[in-house]
Order: C-alpha cells, then structure tokens, then sequence
C-alpha cells in the first residue's frame, strides 16, 4: 500500500522558497511573491526618482516602510519559515 504525504503542493501557501544555505528567503515560487517583489521594486524606484529630489527623509521614510512590509510578508509567506539552514542536509 502507498503511503500517503500530508503534503500537497496544490495546498501549499508559500509565497517564497526558503534559502539553502542561511537565514531567509529565496526566490519567490508563486506569483504572489513575485507581485510582492515587483511592487516593492516599483515603490522604490518611483520613491528614487520623485521624492529623493525633493526629500531626503520622506525618500528614506518610505523605504524603511516598505522594507519592513516586505520583510513581514516573506517570513510569513516563506515555505518552512525562517530559520538557519546549513544546506542540503537540513
């Protein structure tokens, strides 16, 4: 008799992969993590250019806000969640 996994791939919520060597997240895996990045990327680029010139610190309010936003939703959305990893081994 088969043995059955409980993990189905198709019921996985994991926006990113998780690195496999250190501390984090890799690359995204579903489209919502790559929307996330490229959100992210856009807000920062568009911050750069149209606020930088004008204000310093609202330019470097905006990305300590998006950083933090981003940091939160990779280690929640992140398959295994944070934790140090040593490689293939772990």
């Amino acid at each position: 008799m088969a043995r059955r996994h409980s993990y189905a791939p198709e019921q996985d919520q994991a926006w990113w992969a998780a690195k496999r060597c250190g501390y984090g997240a890799g690359l995204p895996i579903a489209w919502q993590g790559w929307g996330v990045t490229l959100a992210y990327t856009l807000l920062i680029t568009g911050a750069a250019f149209g606020i930088l010139p004008y204000s310093v610190f609202a330019f470097v309010a905006i990305t300590l806000g998006a950083t933090v936003a981003l940091l939160v939703i990779a280690a929640r959305k992140t398959r295994g969640g944070w934790r140090w990893r040593w490689g293939k081994g772990d």
